[in-house]
């Protein structure tokens, strides 16, 4: 019995602590070239025919920074300023809740989502989302935001079988995340938050406004940023 106790409440959990900071520490000096979606995908289309999972790892600094300021504006314009989750975002989300009725909806920040893509299944319990919150204090501690957000441009899911933005780049408009034009960069982080639904070209179509609203903020953001 004693054994039995040991294994569950000492063993397995130094087990599982020694193989997570191995695998989070690797990962922040290599390519992340795959991710348990990956794996998920792979499975869910088995026997469609041409599918594949496409990526191509690239460096941050081979990345527009119109890209990046748009990923930023679009999914989590507080990721520089928290410390992997975003308590503002939650505080306003249960407060729409509270007064409102809303629906309680998703605000996980880039250092979660890239937790979660590298790290979990991407299942909807209460297991993963513990998780998901681990690994999130994990790689804030050990990568830094920038080795971060380098990952979430090269594992997030922008396409059906795409992952990472030179990835998409290249399907969708024929040119690298580097010479992206603005437009097509916030049509594409339009997309990410649901990448199997939309493309950039549906975004476009169907919301306009947003993409040039969204735009406009991007050029601002970089007018900014030129003059510090």
């Amino acid at each position: 019995m004693k054994r039995c106790l040991d294994l569950i409440l000492v063993w397995i959990p130094a087990a599982f602590l020694v193989i997570s900071l191995a695998w989070v520490a690797a990962y922040r000096w290599l390519p992340v070239r795959w991710t348990p979606l990956m794996l998920k995908r792979s499975l869910e289309y088995t026997g469609e025919s041409g599918y594949s999972n496409r990526q191509i790892w690239v460096k941050s600094g081979q990345v527009s920074p119109v890209m990046v300021q748009a990923i930023l504006l679009s999914e989590d314009q507080r990721f520089y300023s928290h410390n992997g989750f975003d308590a503002i975002e939650l505080r306003k989300m249960k407060e729409e809740h509270d007064r409102y009725g809303k629906r309680m909806r998703g605000c996980s920040t880039i250092s979660q989502q890239v937790a979660k893509n590298c790290f979990t299944f991407g299942s909807r319990t209460v297991l993963r989302k513990a998780v998901e919150a681990y690994y999130t204090v994990l790689i804030e501690l050990l990568w830094g935001k920038e080795r971060i957000l380098e990952v979430y441009l090269n594992v997030a899911e922008t396409g059906k079988g795409l992952f990472g933005v030179e990835a998409a780049c290249q399907e969708y408009f024929r040119c690298t995340a580097e010479d992206v034009y603005v437009d097509d960069a916030v049509a594409l982080a339009c997309v990410l938050p649901k990448p199997l639904a939309r493309t950039p070209f549906s975004v476009t179509a169907r919301h306009p406004h947003k993409v040039t609203r969204l735009t406009k903020d991007v050029m601002e953001a970089m007018s900014e940023t030129s003059e510090e």
